[in-house]
């Protein structure tokens, strides 16, 4: 089982979609058969049955064992990952191009960047599960207060320096020159974020004014 499956194909992102459908991919978390998922679920086996033969056939759920039972063989499944996450291949058609929104300081160009993240990990993580190899990725993730709109700027600034300087300093062509990519060597994404956190939902409307001055 993966820790998260990325969806690529649109009737298996609708299939999961669905709320029964949904609990009981939750259900099958651990292993479990069509009548104790029926208890679980609150609904007659044979519905139960009828979902879990449409999610079979869409790859997310996946057999693990069969047991006799007297005349009759019982199914025993579990679902292929803890957890889905739906790409945006599945929306092809629309989906959002981050050429189209090549600005640094552009929310869109965020979600698109983010987009074609969930896209080229799940391609990734598939490929990797297949050859049963490692996948090699590293992630940052932190939360920073400004006191002002100006701090943020000028952090913004110093860390775009500092990034292309690393990036400078280890990209290789081959030829030690930082102008493409080394022969034989793997060329690797590099997306580095930062946008303002959620606020909890108990935040006083004062403090969310005072943010809006400080922009």
């Amino acid at each position: 089982m993966l820790d998260i499956e990325v969806i690529e194909d649109p009737a298996a992102a609708e299939a999961s979609l669905d709320p029964i459908r949904t609990r009981i991919l939750q259900e099958l978390a651990e292993p479990a058969s069509a009548t104790q998922l029926a208890a679980k679920v609150g609904l007659p086996r044979q519905k139960v049955n009828y979902h879990l033969k449409a999610l079979e056939g869409h790859g997310l759920v996946e057999l693990v064992e069969e047991r006799k039972k007297g005349n009759v063989t019982e199914r025993i499944l579990r679902a292929t990952a803890a957890s889905y996450l739906i790409s945006p291949v599945a929306l092809a058609s629309v989906a959002p191009d981050p050429r189209r929104f090549a600005d640094r300081f552009s929310a869109f160009w965020l979600l698109a960047l983010a987009g074609r993240t969930v896209q080229e990990m799940g391609k990734l993580i598939a490929g990797a599960a297949a050859a049963k190899k490692k996948l090699a990725s590293f992630a940052i993730d932190g939360e920073i207060t400004f006191h002002t709109a100006a701090d943020r700027a000028a952090f913004a600034e110093e860390l775009g320096v500092a990034v292309t300087r690393l990036v400078d300093k280890y990209h290789d062509d081959g030829t030690g020159n930082p102008s493409g990519t080394a022969a034989g060597g793997r060329k690797h994404r590099l997306v580095v974020v930062l946008h303002p956190a959620l606020k909890a939902p108990k935040e006083s409307t004062e403090l969310k004014e005072k943010d809006q001055s400080n922009d």
